[in-house]
């Protein structure tokens, strides 16, 4: 069933790139898969940046995400930045739950499944990214961990909020290391997050659901996890911040994608 869904691939650019850099970045990528109809193109820039980035895309088919978001509209919470916000600098998209915010910054999946109510209140699509840690794959907990993480994120978010929402799959373990989930693991693990979105909603909303896989995804690796039926596009890190590295990652997505919208 894999062929019906558009892959989605988007960069998180975490804390790199200037914003010379991230514009320069922004507008080669517009110019080189920008005008792309068959696959999603994200970019996620730290905050500010986005919207330099934002306008550098602008025409073009490419979406840009925030990193993070906050609970709240407004208010005294000095650091964090309101959905409001994300959108009038051009996001459409945010991430939540990466496991740098889950791990680093102990977001507990509480306040993630908080930040998932409000982004889509406010109308913005979240990311939910869920993984494991390495004892917690050893341990064969892979399926509980991810299972739970998904359950929590999404607690209250009704069936038909579910196409606003993706969800990337990031093995703790692969992020950053060099290591990568096989496409075989990637798809086991892809595999049941949808059989589990279909006993918490049902069938279709779970057919209809983008799974992004993020793990050290790069050029010569994107193709096979793509090409697996539930791994539905990447979710990628180092090898967004050079057009060079991203693009190829992204004609991989085309390669291996279908025909619908993330």
């Amino acid at each position: 069933m894999g062929g019906s869904r558009r892959k989605f691939v988007a960069g998180n650019w975490k804390m790199n790139l200037n914003l010379t850099e991230g514009a320069a970045l922004a507008r080669a990528l517009a110019q080189q898969v920008g005008r792309l109809d068959d696959v999603t193109v994200g970019i996620c820039p730290p905050f500010v940046y986005l919207k330099a980035v934002a306008d550098a895309v602008r025409g073009s088919r490419i979406v840009v995400g925030a990193q993070n978001m906050c609970t709240e509209s407004k208010g005294a919470f000095t650091g964090e930045i309101s959905g409001q916000m994300l959108l009038d600098v051009g996001c459409t998209h945010v991430i939540l739950g990466h496991s740098e915010r889950r791990h680093v910054y102990g977001e507990p999946d509480g306040l993630i499944n908080d930040k998932v109510l409000k982004a889509l209140a406010d109308g913005l699509k979240p990311i939910l990214c869920v993984g494991e840690k390495i004892e917690e794959r050893k341990a064969g907990r892979t399926n509980v961990v991810v299972g739970r993480q998904i359950m929590a994120g999404l607690a209250g978010v009704a069936g038909e909020q579910m196409a606003a929402v993706t969800i990337a799959y990031e093995p703790v373990w692969a992020i950053g290391t060099g290591l990568n989930a096989t496409s075989e693991q990637a798809q086991e693990v892809h595999a049941a997050i949808r059989a589990l979105l279909a006993r918490l909603y049902d069938g279709a909303v779970a057919d209809a659901l983008v799974i992004q896989y993020g793990g050290s995804v790069k050029a010569d690796n994107a193709a096979e996890l793509m090409g697996m039926p539930d791994v539905d596009g990447a979710l990628v890190g180092g090898a967004s911040l050079k057009a060079e590295a991203f693009v190829p990652i992204v004609q991989a997505g085309r390669t291996a994608g279908g025909c619908c919208g993330a």
